[in-house]
């Protein structure tokens, strides 16, 4: 087992095929608030996908952007994580409705990818049950894995999803965007080292409106920052990065303030082009932060998500 340690490189993600202005979506119909409400809150555009495009499709485009960072995807398990279940299934619902044969609703994405990409030893893990924050999930549950199987080397983490037609593209007064996104984690020292994970829940929300939800979002966040950065051993203080989810560019101005953490620290670039990508925000904005140069070895990052559920997950990098 090493020392231990676990790394996480390679970030990759994909997006829906049709790029729209937030206020075209509105005068679709695909909205729900004033498009001048969320151009004040940080949104410009959002990304669906063409009937055509399945969230399979997002996954493997990710991953196929993954190969070209790193140069290859050997992996000893796939975990691969959904927000809406029905991603979970490649299968026609329609199928199983004329035959009546449930294999039709288990043609499982994650076993297509390890036969799309040649990584015929993997094991497949799926995750479908925390929203949004399901790729932080993947994190630790690769981390995990690797920690427990003194033989493996790799575990390829992967997540998409895509609405349903005729879906609306906004929740809890952001616009979503479709998209997939992918790293492996491993043993080598090399993109970020996991050091600490936290997730709370609270079944009782499950079923919460927006605005139940945008309540619960602050006191919830708040306590999950604190919880994760004493599983860390760290204080606000010691952070350099705080690598977030995409919503309203001012609630993290109020959590900063909240938490002791200096605004300048906040990273989500990616909030005006993308919007909110169901589980990839993370991952994009991380991608951007690796990019920008500004990632100095030895820093520490919290990246943090909320989802419905209502779930919230945070995890504490470091720079290698």
């Amino acid at each position: 087992m090493g020392n231990g340690e676990v790394y996480a490189e390679g970030f990759a993600y994909s997006l829906g095929d049709r790029r729209m202005r937030v206020r075209e979506s509105a005068a679709l119909g695909l909205l729900v608030s004033d498009p001048e409400d969320l151009e004040a809150a940080g949104f410009g555009w959002h990304h669906t996908s063409s009937p055509h495009l399945s969230s399979y499709d997002l996954a493997r485009e990710a991953v196929s952007t993954l190969v070209k960072n790193t140069g290859d995807v050997d992996a000893d398990a796939i975990v691969y994580a959904t927000c809406l279940p029905l991603n979970g299934n490649c299968g026609e619902p329609e199928t199983w409705r004329k035959t009546g044969d449930v294999k039709h609703l288990m043609d499982f994405p994650g076993s297509r990818l390890q036969a799309d990409f040649g990584l015929d030893d993997a094991v497949v893990v799926g995750i479908n049950q925390q929203a949004c924050t399901s790729m932080i999930g993947s994190l630790r549950l690769a981390r995990a894995l690797l920690l427990s199987e003194p033989d493996w080397r790799r575990v390829l983490c992967v997540t998409a999803d895509r609405f349903p037609e005729g879906s609306r593209y906004e929740q809890a007064y952001n616009p979503i965007s479709d998209g997939g996104a992918a790293c492996l984690v491993g043993r080598e020292p090399r993109g970020v080292r996991l050091k600490a994970f936290h997730q709370l829940t609270n079944g009782g929300l499950a079923q919460a409106d927006d605005d139940e939800t945008v309540g619960s979002y602050f006191a919830y966040t708040h306590r999950l920052v604190r919880e994760t950065l004493d599983r860390a051993g760290l204080a606000a203080a010691d952070l350099d990065w705080v690598v977030t989810q995409n919503t309203h560019e001012k609630a993290w101005r109020i959590l900063a303030r909240l938490l002791g953490i200096a605004e300048h620290k906040i990273w989500f670039p990616s909030l005006h082009e993308v919007g909110h990508v169901i589980s990839g925000d993370n991952i994009i904005n991380l991608r951007m932060l690796l990019d920008s140069g500004r990632l100095v070895p030895g820093q520490k990052i919290l990246t943090v998500m909320a989802g419905f559920g209502l779930n919230w997950q945070a995890a504490v990098l470091e720079a290698v």
